[in-house]
């Protein structure tokens, strides 16, 4: 196999034998095929690599290992390559090559009685979702990219999304993996098990984990029954600090039924007018936050709706809230998660933006606003804060519009400026400054300013004990000694 745009970095040994164990079919070397792998999805970088594969079999991401242990080159897993931080390219002078799980792309088996579905690290979360439909049963992971993004990179970064106020991280709903080591041995934990106090629970150490300890290669996940009715409202708050006592007005009224509790400012409503296809504004007037929430239960029969307005009726009564809609068909309930979900993709179109993914306390995320939005307008004046998400577990997308008058390259030269002033912030208030984006190379150097000497020499300890010859995703998460 020869060809041009083939690294000298790469021995031709290397080239050879990976040729022969993956086939030619699995190789792409030509540089134009391989610019699409190169770019994340910000854009605000591009790696750089030349060989990437893309096997097919938990047995060919082992080979392909093996090999680059065997010649110490350096391993970056890619999946839907979705990432907000970087964690799925390689850089100059990582000397790596790229292994996309897109071809690992079974459903191997679905248990609606166990409620487990086993799947490749390949797998669009979309179909997960769909063939767990399918089977009146419900995977409950839903985030923004869930047409794109693959399981194996939800596993690795510990994805979160809108639903983990009832079903928890992407970690509560991972029973067993199926990893490839730093070696190439092939650990098989695809115990579909609730119960297994047999010593160290080792998916932890891979949920998570970006990558930088083995490669992700099947899954088994933590299905549910299928929701049979659910009730979805959007509400305008009298202020800010009404969401506390609304939240938890809910929690006491609705319990476990209450699935997502998501925070939207007006000017992200108005950035999704303006730029969103078929987004509707579903409450007449302006206020200045939103809340839209949802509840749903899989009995038949249940008394949710009924629960439901009782809370809306107290809401009002308390004055946490001025006005509201209480979606009447899934087409209405749909449109307003069309407005939330444009609140993201519609930020582009207002010029650069600076990003955050923080959480704090769930009672400290009112002040933590009020006090961030300070200090950035006083730092940069005419800047828009624009914060929004799952008030319900803390974790607010911080995110920053720049100023109408303000070029936008020179805004965002001040990205690492205004992430150390919204981060100090956070870690004032006891949060951390990625709460399901993962930290990957664009938060690595930050994550270590902010962590203890103690917890980052105990990360490095694992990484050394797994990877001792560093190949696994480099430079993603630790920085390398």
């Amino acid at each position: 196999m020869t060809d041009k745009n083939i690294s000298p970095k790469l021995p031709q040994k290397f080239l050879s034998d990976l040729e022969t164990a993956i086939g030619i079919k699995a190789i792409i070397t030509n540089h134009d095929d391989i610019a699409p792998y190169m770019v994340e999805q910000r854009g605000r970088f591009v790696g750089e690599t030349s060989l990437v594969v893309t096997p097919q079999t938990t047995q060919e991401v082992s080979d392909v290992v093996k090999l680059c242990a065997e010649h110490s080159i350096g391993i970056v897993p890619q999946g839907g390559n979705t990432g907000l931080v970087s964690g799925g390219i390689p850089f100059a002078g990582d000397n790596a090559i790229v292994l996309n799980t897109s071809r690992l792309n079974k459903i191997r088996a679905i248990d609606p009685v166990n409620n487990t579905m086993i799947v490749e690290a390949g797998c669009i979360l979309q179909t997960i979702q769909e063939h767990a439909d399918n089977h009146d049963r419900l995977f409950p992971l839903s985030l923004g990219a869930e047409g794109s993004c693959q399981i194996g990179g939800n596993i690795a970064t510990n994805a979160g999304g809108i639903n983990v106020i009832r079903y928890g991280n992407t970690r509560q709903l991972v029973l067993g993996l199926e990893v490839v080591t730093p070696t190439g041995e092939i650990w098989n934990g695809l115990r579909a098990l609730q119960k297994d106090n047999t010593g160290y629970d080792l998916k932890q150490l891979y949920i998570g984990s970006e990558g930088t300890l083995g490669i992700i290669t099947a899954a088994v996940l933590q299905l549910f029954p299928k929701p049979k009715e659910q009730q979805t409202a959007i509400l305008a708050l009298t202020d800010l600090d009404a969401a506390l006592p609304l939240l938890n007005q809910a929690q006491e009224m609705l319990g476990d039924a209450l699935t997502s509790f998501e925070l939207l400012p007006r000017i992200g409503v108005d950035f999704s007018l303006k730029h969103g296809q078929g987004v509707v504004d579903p409450i007449e007037g302006r206020y200045d936050w939103y809340i839209l929430m949802e509840a749903s239960v899989s009995l038949t029969d249940s008394n949710l709706k009924a629960l439901f307005q009782n809370y809306l009726e107290t809401a009002f009564e308390k004055n946490w809230v001025q006005d509201g809609v209480l979606a009447q068909s899934k087409a209405q309930s749909d449109s307003f998660w069309l407005l939330r979900e444009n609140i993201t993709l519609c930020q582009k179109a207002e010029g650069g933006s600076i990003k955050h993914d923080i959480s704090v306390p769930v009672s400290s995320v009112p002040a933590f606003i009020k006090a961030a939005n300070e200090a950035v307008r006083k730092m940069i004046p005419g800047i828009r804060p624009h914060p929004f998400g799952h008030l319900g577990d803390g974790n607010i997308h911080y995110n920053l519009s720049q100023p109408l008058d303000m070029d936008k390259q020179d805004y965002l030269d001040r990205w690492e400026e205004v992430n150390r002033v919204v981060h100090d912030i956070v870690h004032n208030f006891n949060g951390s400054i990625s709460a399901e984006h993962g930290i990957g190379r664009v938060k690595r150097d930050e994550n270590q300013h902010y962590k203890s000497p103690v917890e980052m020499q105990l990360m490095k300890n694992i990484k050394k004990s797994l990877d001792p010859k560093g190949i696994m995703n480099p430079g993603k998460l630790i920085r390398p000694n």
